[in-house]
């Protein structure tokens, strides 16, 4: 195990200082109370990061550095309805992905997919899948820390910094997806390929779509995640198609228990096509999902490679569990 700042951290620290920066340039547009609280949450993300350093540092162990790659892990629940912070501000440019679907299909897939296939068991199977999100990240991150202790570390690297990287496209790309679109401009106008610009409507907007489907458990689940912690922000690319791409990826790179790679891949498929079905995502969302989830699976793989080259086992110590 290292003493030193792990690669999760330093991806942290980055993420934390890109978004004290933009903050402090943006402070007037934001208002003093919101910046205040952006500054005291990052004092505080901050400090976490401190303290789990400073447990390791006095207590060393599997169990205390597994802490330290599992806090900034956690921290993704936090960064993702903060993107709403920033992108608020600027102009909002779903017109132009709800044209490129409109373009790409003849018509919005966010709104056909649900009508042409309302029925319960579909319903229930789509929301099963976006569902399955969470459980893909316990099963692609924290199963190779019981299995490969290096691959534990890689992976969570990997997993994190997508996360971020897609984090800070969203900080300045306000699209917040068929869900907060649709209701800002209304369903009759986008029937009739209509795509008006709404300017900074979301800045004080945050109405959800309703969603006129079966009712049924894991409908349920879903709306009261997004009730929790969804925003109007982080639309494109779709960070739940790219993220679980990745994560797909990472299971694959597990050779010895390759075979959960295939247990997951119903819940993965499901998962892709469940964004559009949900109203969560343009179609464009998610294909762009696909492939900068391809493309950000290499560059962090092989980024941690390139990161972790300098190690020396002097860096090392014995630990128990």
């Amino acid at each position: 195990m290292k003493k030193k700042i792990l690669p999760i951290e330093w991806a942290t620290l980055a993420y934390l200082l890109l978004t004290l920066i933009v903050l402090l340039l943006w402070r007037e547009d934001m208002g003093a109370d919101t910046v205040q609280r952006l500054l005291v949450e990052r004092i505080e993300v901050f400090l976490g990061l401190v303290a789990c350093y400073v447990l390791y540092r006095y207590r060393p162990s599997r169990a205390t550095e597994f802490l330290r790659h599992l806090y900034p892990l956690i921290l993704t629940a936090y960064w993702y309805p903060d993107t709403y912070e920033f992108c608020s501000l600027l102009p909002n440019q779903d017109p132009a992905f709800a044209a490129a679907d409109q373009w790409l299909c003849g018509c919005q897939p966010a709104l056909t997919f649900s009508e042409h296939y309302h029925d319960v068991i579909t319903s229930e199977l789509m929301h099963l899948g976006y569902f399955a999100y969470y459980p893909l990240i316990f099963v692609a991150v924290l199963f190779p820390f019981f299995t490969n202790h290096r691959l534990f570390q890689r992976t969570a690297f990997t997993v994190l910094a997508a996360f971020l990287i897609y984090y800070v496209v969203y900080l300045f790309l306000p699209v917040t997806g068929p869900q907060y679109y649709f209701v800002a401009v209304g369903e009759e106008a986008i029937r009739q390929g209509v795509f008006p610009e709404v300017g900074d409507w979301f800045r004080t907007h945050t109405e959800l779509l309703p969603m006129d489907l079966p009712e049924g458990l894991f409908r349920t689940l879903v709306e009261m995640m997004h009730q929790a912690g969804e925003r109007p922000t982080a639309a494109f690319p779709s960070s739940h198609v790219g993220v679980s791409t990745v994560m797909m990826m990472c299971l694959w790179k597990n050779r010895p228990y390759r075979f959960m790679t295939w247990a997951m891949l119903p819940f993965y498929l499901l998962l892709c096509v469940s964004t559009v079905y949900i109203q969560a995502h343009y179609l464009v969302d998610a294909l762009a999902g696909l492939i900068t989830g391809l493309i950000l699976f290499f560059l962090c793989w092989y980024g941690y490679a390139w990161l972790t080259a300098r190690a020396t086992p002097q860096d090392d110590i014995n630990t128990t569990l």
